[in-house]
């Protein structure tokens, strides 16, 4: 065998050495597997349910508008609770509740009692149960994503959730096409419960606790302080948080209103494309995690990060000048490469930098950075299309985002971080 493929086989075993060398990582990749796969079903169910009650994409609206409010208002409190908490229990209690829920609204649908009114209270306690369960969710993989396998763990991770995101909606097209949509809920509630089961096996898994502030009703708020010093002590994670609230608004905005416009509309394309080039989005994530995966250490992994951001606005920028398709499933393959390759950066800077008696809190602070504005986000791109054009709303944003990320890599907090 030659070298070089003595160091291609090194790097694809290294790749795997979470599953050996972690009974934890385990439990917890396969547990979220399955709940995760549940999901992504629903994320196509549901909009097709709501649309045969309601007829009205407004409600859809305000069915994701209600998902998401618990993330703003639960978000800062919920980290406080996960630090002081056992992140294990919160996220089987979640999950035995999250599958009662989806359970319940199965039973409604086969009996034939679901209306909006319902999915609204449904969907309102989803979002308050996520609210807890993702920063528990990150504590435990920053506990358990030790750093002999941290960069594999991680790339494991986020390729497995980008498949499911190419696979799951196929799945719950299937489902609706063939069956009925309670199929779809009821596959959801049964993987929340295989989870519950395998992440059973974890709770023997140990945590350094928050200290108790008992007796001082301020308690919440001097915590959740705490979690924005910790913020504070690193450029690179007060500043990207920040970045991200303002470039969220941005992808997102061309990710779900302006390239469906571009694919659908302007170019005239079927529906079937939009969803090709979100495969080739995920694709475009895979291989890079992959790639990050089979290396245990990168280098000027700032400059890295937000040059994988400036690409993937680049990419952006270059979809109104090809009409092609396969161009435009370059331009989205490399879009979420480039955006896989900064998230991995985050995620395992995360792990690295933030004390783990404090991640909770960190981490609940760079999800509502992160999902606070989106919203707004959604609203405001919408606005601006209509008034100043959806191709120019497209090449603005795309620019704003270069611009955002080309700028924190001059800055030495970002351009030093390694």
């Amino acid at each position: 065998m030659s070298s070089l493929e003595t160091r291609g086989s090194v790097r694809s075993t290294a790749l795997f050495e979470p599953f050996k060398k972690s009974k934890y990582f385990t439990a917890l990749y396969f547990g979220q597997i399955f709940s995760l796969f549940g999901s992504s079903i629903t994320n196509v169910i549901l909009p097709i349910l709501v649309l045969n009650i309601s007829g009205s994409t407004a409600a859809m609206g305000t069915v994701m508008a209600l998902y998401m409010l618990p993330f703003v208002i639960i978000l800062p409190f919920s980290g406080v609770l996960v630090d002081k908490r056992n992140k294990v229990h919160i996220m089987l209690t979640m999950d035995a509740i999250r599958f009662v829920l989806m359970g319940a609204l199965c039973a409604l649908i086969v009996a034939d009692k679901v209306n909006m009114l319902s999915l609204y209270l449904f969907m309102l306690l989803m979002g308050a149960m996520d609210s807890f369960f993702q920063p528990a969710y990150s504590s435990v993989r920053a506990r358990v994503f030790t750093e002999d396998i941290r960069n594999a763990a991680n790339s494991l991770t986020q390729t497995s959730i980008q498949a499911l995101r190419i696979f799951g909606p196929i799945a719950g097209g299937v489902l609706i096409s063939a069956v009925s949509s309670a199929w779809g809920f009821g596959i959801d509630a049964a993987t929340y419960l295989i989870s519950f089961l395998i992440l059973c096996s974890m709770r023997s898994l140990t945590f350094k606790q928050a200290s108790a502030a008992s007796g001082n009703k301020f308690s919440i708020k001097k915590d959740f302080l705490e979690g924005i010093e910790v913020l504070k002590q690193q450029d690179w994670l007060w500043l990207t948080i920040i970045a991200f609230s303002v470039i969220n608004i941005f992808s997102g905005g061309i990710i779900r209103v302006l390239i469906p416009w571009l694919v659908n509309i302007h170019y005239k394309y079927d529906p079937v494309v939009y969803g090709t080039l979100l495969s080739a989005s995920g694709a475009g994530a895979i291989i890079c995690g992959i790639i990050f995966g089979m290396k245990k250490k990168w280098e000027k992994r700032g400059l890295l990060a937000y040059a994988g951001v400036f690409i993937s606005g680049a990419a952006f920028l270059a979809a109104p000048f090809v009409s092609h398709l396969i161009l435009l499933i370059v331009c989205l393959f490399v879009n979420g490469a480039g955006i896989m390759l900064f998230g991995l950066i985050w995620e395992t800077s995360l792990q690295e930098l933030v004390p783990e008696e404090k991640f909770g809190r960190v981490a609940s602070l760079d999800m509502l950075g992160s999902f606070a504005l989106l919203p707004l986000g959604y609203l405001i791109t919408g606005w601006i299309a209509e008034s100043a054009g959806e191709i120019l709303t497209l090449l603005i944003f795309s620019l704003i985002i270069m611009a955002v990320s080309g700028i924190l890599m001059l800055h030495k907090g970002i351009r030093t971080f390694n």
